[in-house]
């Protein structure tokens, strides 16, 4: 399959967060605020944060209000709701509240939306699990509507918009970018590509389906008329890297082992049929033969990508699933190796650098040789002596 890569891969980090349910929560929100400050020393171009109200994993309630923060403690890196879940808030809140943080980021929020990951969330708010993508679909409407500046009236059976305008105009122009969060069914690219909407894959490319994603979206797009680019789509991987394999396996093995919803309990006593979410539950090595994580080297780090963009046809970006299967000191390590060694590869600068630096090496007698002329002029128009290292080299 041939693709046509975007001259400038966008790559960055999708937080839920997760974190061990015994743990101090105040720290745990530091530490992820510090981890957003590090990606925007090392350059990448977007943090999404998610928004999750029950079952003590993923603490940020508010993605808003975090983003929000985290803009006041960096300087150019995109903050977005990974996602704000729709069914959960009245679509005139949701493009009001974008459109504040719009202005107050100068042009740096993104608005991510889904139905709701965990069904807990939507039973506790008495929301059937039957109608939460037909809810976020009727309300991804009204919002686009209202971000384009339009007088929505709409009546449904759990929100009305009567003569609804908003009050502010985008910063961004024409608005904010939007995207929805697809995973395993179709729904979710749908909905992309009615709206003309970008993408985020949160199931990654663990999925048989995968490939078809773009066709759901596109197929969408068409009947709606609507144009969508897949330097929209990023796909959400969880991902160590190291300076060798071994290194990083051993770096995660046991916090893997341990992964929020499917091992995070400290003596197994897990009851039966814990892993709710159906999470993909197998040991390390096998997933990361599969792709459904990428452990390894920068190297290894550049195949996997490049498989996931053969698979799919094509994508814009890459998120690393925020996680925390070993210490602070080596996740940072971690980013900095994929900045450094990793997203060049994608970004259109490795290739010029090596190309340059091939040309000088495979030019070197014509490039430097009238390097010894002019030394040897240099002394002799000094009337000094010239070094031995120089006398016999002509």
């Amino acid at each position: 399959m041939s693709f046509n890569r975007p001259r400038r891969m966008k790559f960055g980090m999708f937080m839920a967060p997760f974190h061990r349910v015994n743990e101090n929560p105040t720290l745990s929100m530091e530490r992820d605020m510090r981890l957003i400050e590090h990606l925007d020393y090392l350059g990448y171009d977007e943090v999404w944060i998610g928004e999750h109200h029950s079952f003590a994993r993923e603490i940020i309630a508010d993605p808003v209000v975090f983003l929000a923060a985290a803009a006041q403690r960096t300087r150019q890196i995109r903050l977005g709701t990974g996602v704000t879940s729709l069914p959960y808030h009245h679509p005139f809140m949701v493009a009001d509240r974008m459109v504040q943080v719009d202005h107050m980021t100068r042009g740096r929020a993104m608005l991510g939306v889904g139905p709701g990951a965990l069904v807990s969330d939507a039973y506790m708010m008495g929301i059937k699990t039957v109608d939460q993508r037909r809810m976020m679909d009727e309300s991804l409407g009204a919002i686009m509507q209202l971000l384009r500046g339009e007088t929505v009236s709409q009546q449904t059976d759990w929100y009305t918009l009567q003569d609804a305008r908003l009050q502010l105009a985008s910063f961004t122009d024409p608005h904010l970018p939007v995207a929805v969060a697809t995973a395993f069914s179709p729904a979710g690219a749908m909905a992309a590509g009615k709206h003309g909407v970008g993408m985020l894959s949160v199931a990654g490319a663990d999925s048989e389906k995968f490939e078809q994603t773009w066709g759901w979206a596109q197929e969408a797009a068409d009947q709606a008329g609507k144009p969508i680019d897949r330097k929209n789509w990023s796909v959400v991987v969880p991902m160590h890297i190291a300076h060798s394999r071994e290194e990083a396996f051993n770096d995660i093995r046991e916090g893997y082992a341990r992964r929020a919803y499917t091992g995070d309990r400290l003596n197994n006593d897990a009851p039966e049929g814990g892993n709710l979410l159906g999470l993909p539950s197998g040991a390390l090595e096998p997933q990361a033969e599969r792709g459904t994580i990428i452990v390894g080297t920068p190297d290894d780090a550049i195949r996997q990508i490049e498989i996931i963009e053969e698979r799919a046809g094509g994508i814009g970006g890459i998120l690393m699933l925020a996680h925390e299967w070993t210490t602070t000191q080596k996740t940072n390590e971690s980013y900095e190796l994929f900045a450094r060694y990793v997203a060049p590869h994608f970004q259109g600068q490795s290739q010029t650098m090596i190309a340059n630096r091939d040309w000088i090496e495979t030019n070197g007698a014509t490039v430097f040789g009238g390097v010894l002329d002019a030394y040897t002029k240099a002394f002799n128009d000094s009337g000094k002596a010239l070094p031995a290292v120089l006398q016999g080299r002509k």
